[in-house]
């Protein structure tokens, strides 16, 4: 089944639907297929092979919704679905709130974000690379013992969402992912660490033999953790952990929490949230990101935007159901961020940050999920590596950092010139200042 094929379904749903009472619909369509391929001590231990597909659709009839879906896109099971889902919007309480987003802010502008990048990835040649993956992480140090496994995989997927203000997108995008877990052991005690790459091409991804060793290095550098007692120290955010920081930051100025007023950063627009150097820009047009759209899950236009401008809080995440509950305007935010870019604030990376740094702690690893939007709190189980005099001393486990993201945000020293290109959030080594470290 072809692309027009998938749009001639969607539209005559949307037909169906208005036909039958909706006064407004959006319609959701969309196939995916891939593989994953799992070598585990030096065997192939799992080849997985999918083919998804669903089609979902949202129907407002006098300001209360009804949603419904089916992975069945037979005529007969799509008209049933639709029905459901007008008969929900019948037994459903009314909300003004409801209600697709305004017709004039349906995207006009929709170019080549070259999110789809087919490749001949076979499942032989995944199997080949899995297997020298996870080699590499063996060879990498005498002390990996063991592994979770190297992984190899890849997708493609395709959707088309359309609505009664007459909008249609269409989305085609691909993925390709090479991830490694190894095992170190010494005196009896193991460690566990892990690398990975995800791209949406296959020629964008880190050589997966690099990969492998990496995972190994990391597993055995971990060796030898000691404890250290409670203090307030500076904590350096690796790249891989900064991200996590600004993800809290995005979530307390999501449309949902903010109506609900469940996050620390409520009425916090236009106030100073981050020290002035603090840039932070939403990019939904980037080439080849994982969360680049020309519109969002309800067909508005996206355009680059500023979050924080000189630490100050210049914009929320809102869609337009969100939007209406504060009296405000959709940000184009209807399912998520898009491509969220944290500025450096020095031209150093990891290493030169360690360098300038007389003693603090290095958080590699984070643990447990204790953070708090509602009010800020922040407490957090973590492992990384004790710093002295500029150099990695020993490494560390069995610690927590603990603040409030208001005060940890206003304490950020540097954010370093290293993200991390995967996902959706860059942002390089950050260096918080006198956090507390519950140790010994």
């Amino acid at each position: 089944m072809d692309q027009m094929q998938h749009t001639d379904i969607a539209s005559k749903a949307l037909e169906y639907a208005m036909k039958n009472g909706a006064e407004e619909a959006s319609i959701k369509l969309s196939i995916g297929n891939g593989f994953s391929v799992v070598s585990q001590n030096q065997v192939i231990d799992l080849v997985e092979q999918f083919n998804d597909q669903s089609f979902s659709i949202s129907v407002y009839i006098g300001k209360a919704i009804g949603s419904a879906s089916t992975n069945d896109f037979s005529e007969e099971q799509i008209h049933t679905t639709i029905d459901k889902a007008l008969n929900l919007s019948r037994l459903t309480e009314k909300d003004d709130c409801n209600g697709l987003a305004e017709k004039e802010l349906m995207a006009t502008v929709i170019n080549d974000l070259e999110l789809y990048q087919p490749s001949d990835l076979s499942i032989d040649k995944a199997k080949e690379m899995a297997l020298q993956c996870e080699a590499a992480a063996f060879d990498s140090n005498d002390m990996i013992v063991n592994s979770e496994g190297a992984t190899v995989g890849s997708y493609e997927s395709h959707s088309v969402y359309l609505n009664s203000h007459d909008f249609i997108g269409v989305t085609q995008s691909t993925g390709h992912n090479i991830s490694c877990v190894a095992i170190a052991e010494k005196d009896g005690q193991m460690e566990m660490d892990y690398d990975y790459s995800s791209t949406r091409g296959l020629d964008d991804l880190r050589d997966h033999k690099s990969i492998g060793s990496s995972a190994g290095n990391r597993a055995a550098s971990n060796l030898g953790s000691r404890k250290i007692k409670t203090q307030k120290a500076p904590v350096l955010f690796s790249p891989r952990i900064s991200k996590s920081l600004f993800s809290h930051f995005l979530n307390a100025i999501s449309g949902t929490s903010l109506y609900r007023k469940s996050s620390f950063l409520v009425d916090k627009i236009d106030q100073e949230i981050f020290p002035s150097f603090v840039q932070i820009h939403e990019d939904p047009h980037l080439k080849r990101g994982f969360a680049s759209t020309y519109y969002d899950a309800e067909g508005v236009q996206t355009n680059p935007r500023e979050l924080i401008q000189d630490g100050y809080l210049r914009g929320y995440l809102l869609s337009s159901y969100s939007a209406r509950r504060l009296g405000m305007k959709t940000t184009a935010n209807a399912g998520g961020h898009h491509n969220i870019n944290v500025e450096k604030s020095v031209d150093e990376d990891l290493d030169e940050i360690i360098k300038g740094m007389q003693s603090g702690f290095l958080v590699t690893g984070l643990i447990g999920s204790g953070v708090n939007i509602v009010n800020g709190d922040y407490s957090r189980g973590a492992n990384g590596f004790w710093i002295e005099n500029g150099e990695i001393a020993y490494p560390v486990n069995e610690v927590t950092v603990a603040g409030n993201l208001s005060e940890m945000f206003s304490k950020i020293q540097k954010i370093g010139n290293d993200p991390e290109t995967d996902g959706s959030v860059f942002c390089g080594t950050v260096l918080i200042d006198d956090l507390m470290i519950a140790g010994e």
